[in-house]
Parts: C-alpha cells; structure tokens; sequence
C-alpha cells in the first residue's frame, strides 16, 4: 500500500464488487469494477438510480468479457427499468469504448462534454497526430532514438480505435457548473483539465458524494501529458489549478475514483497530489542543471521498469513537468544539431 493511502478514510474497507455484481455505495448510486488489460487493471463505473430507469457513468473497454458483465449487471439489478442516460467523465478508452454499444443497446443518449466528445470523435478516427506513426517525429523530437521502441510504437496505430470501435453520431453536452438531475437528486459538473480536454466530475451536495473520474484517485498520481496533437501543452499547471477546485467540497465527502477505492479525505488527497508534482518538479529542475530530453526525465522520474504502454504515458508525464518549469521561465527549452529538444536551467 502507498504510504499516503494510511491518510486516507476507506469507508468499505476492502470490499470490492465482484464481476457482474454492484455495490450500494451511496443513496441511489451503486459501484461495478470491469477489468483492464493493462498494468492498471481495473476500472470502476457507476450505476444511478434515475426515477424510470437507470444511468450508467463511464463505460469500459470494448471487449467481450465487458459487455458479457454489462449483461449480467442488466440481467440481475435493473428491475426491469431501461437505462436512460450514459455518462462520460472523459474521452479515454476504459471510460468511452462501449458507449457506442451502450448507447445503441437501449437507445439512450450520450452525455460529455464538447471536449471530450471531439477528442474522441478525433481519436477514433485515427486522424494525424493522435495515435501510430504520426506520433513517431514528436517521440523522436523528446530523445527517443531506439529502433525497437520506435517500431512498437508505430504498431500502436490501432490503439484507441481497438478499444473504442465507435462513438456515437450525436451528444448532450455537460459543462462547467451545470446541474444534472439524476433521479432524486442534483449533481453539480466539476470541469477539469490536464488529464484530458475537457473532464466532467460530479458532485451531489445532498449526499456528499464526488463521482471523480480520473482526477482523484486515491492511490497513484493521474497521469498528465504533453501529447503530439498539442506539443505546447502545460497540463501540470491544468491539472493542479482543476484539482484546486475540490477543496470547496465538505471534508467528509465520498469520493468515487475511476480506479482504487471510494474513500474520503478529498482535502488531503488534493495536498497530497499537489506535493507529489512539486517534488517531481524540484527533481526535473536538479537534473536540468546540464540539458537534458524529457526521454533522459523518464527515468528520473520512472524508476521502475516501464512496458511500451506505460512508457508512452511517461514520456508524456515528463515533458509535462519540463514544459510547466519552461513556461514559468526556469527552464531554456533548445534545439540542438541532432533535433533532439532539450531542457537546461535558465
């Protein structure tokens, strides 16, 4: 367990729903938990009570064992009520890529915001910038130079579309400070931003309730990239101004993550993370006092062994922390002969 969880408040404990089974978390709001293929294994969506039928936040990866528990929560829990509505937080594959299917599936409407369903919409095309090759010269660009890494990169072209087969043709757009009703009660739209365009979070004051998407997870740091669609982005800054926002919520508030455990604690969590990215920062300034490429960051930063995966997302985290100490004038960003781009102390 990371030290830092310690500080945290798990009302549940250990208890974890079971593949196909949901958990009662909150009045009227109940807790499912689908796998991933990935590192991070899991992924928890939620399910809400909403008067007739039922809404249903995030989605999953499109595979077949998801939709086989999607059947299995619809066949069990329901109670003969449809859904009505699906919610994204966010564009990502493990919270978008069955809601074409979901969609379709009970002829419901999509819920996202603008950013995030262009984003999608973008990506599931596999237009230039986004995925696959188009990526390589922005790799090439931060210090990546080794040949095996480039060629599984260039096999990363099917990516996003491989898990999100579709996005829906149309959507209702969420947006800052919105109400939504979700049965009995009202949830507020927390935008943020720095993990992804434009995430929604969801706050119901009258259960003291925060459905935080990936930007409050209770055991790892939300990953915050430069991604080669916008190679001048300064999503550490994005990220830390977003998460600031969740310090008006009461102390006691349930936070629901993306991944890990609902617990409470919404104020340390939120210092917490805010120290991590200083000290990740205080190490990038150290190591630039002679330049340095966000692909020499990595393993500053990383010191565990990394797969190609996780190691995209690392590159991307690293130069996010050079871009917010080069726009704040700490950091000369240069071009050297080889056009490599890299960072030194200003």
């Amino acid at each position: 367990m990371n030290p830092l969880e310690t500080q945290l408040t798990y009302p549940l404990g250990e208890t974890l729903p079971a593949p196909g089974e949901m958990l009662r978390v909150a009045p009227g709001v109940y807790w499912l938990r689908m796998g991933l293929p990935f590192a991070l294994n899991h992924i928890n969506l939620w399910l809400l009570e909403d008067g007739a039928g039922w809404t249903i936040i995030d989605c999953g990866i499109a595979t077949d064992a998801t939709r086989a528990n999607w059947e299995t929560i619809f066949s069990r829990y329901l109670n003969n009520k449809p859904v009505t509505r699906v919610i994204a937080t966010h564009c990502h594959p493990d919270h978008l890529g069955l809601a074409d299917w979901l969609c379709q599936r009970w002829q419901a409407p999509l819920w996202m915001s603008a950013g995030e369903y262009a984003f999608g919409r973008m990506m599931q095309a596999s237009l230039p910038g986004v995925e696959g090759s188009s990526t390589i010269p922005h790799f090439q660009r931060h210090g990546v130079t080794d040949s095996h890494l480039i060629e599984q990169l260039l096999g990363r072209k099917d990516y996003y579309p491989g898990l999100v087969p579709a996005v829906p043709s149309e959507f209702c757009r969420l947006q800052e400070h919105q109400i939504v009703t979700i049965g009995t009660h009202r949830w507020r739209v927390i935008s943020g931003f720095g993990h992804s365009p434009e995430h929604v979070a969801l706050f119901c004051e009258e259960i003291k309730c925060l459905i935080s998407g990936d930007m409050l997870l209770p055991r790892i740091s939300t990953n915050v990239s430069v991604w080669a669609v916008e190679p001048l982005a300064n999503p550490v800054q994005l990220f830390l101004d977003s998460i600031d926002k969740f310090c008006d919520l009461d102390s006691d508030t349930l936070v629901l993550p993306s991944h890990g455990k609902p617990f409470q604690g919404v104020h340390i969590r939120v210092q917490q993370l805010i120290n991590h990215h200083h000290a990740r920062l205080a190490e990038v300034l150290e190591a630039c006092v002679s330049a340095k490429s966000a692909n020499d960051i990595v393993p500053i930063m990383f010191s565990r062994p990394l797969d190609t995966h996780q190691l995209t997302f690392a590159l991307g985290e690293a130069l996010a922390h050079l871009h917010l100490l080069w726009f704040a004038g700490k950091l000369q960003r240069q071009t050297d002969p080889d056009g490599i781009i890299r960072f030194i102390c200003a």
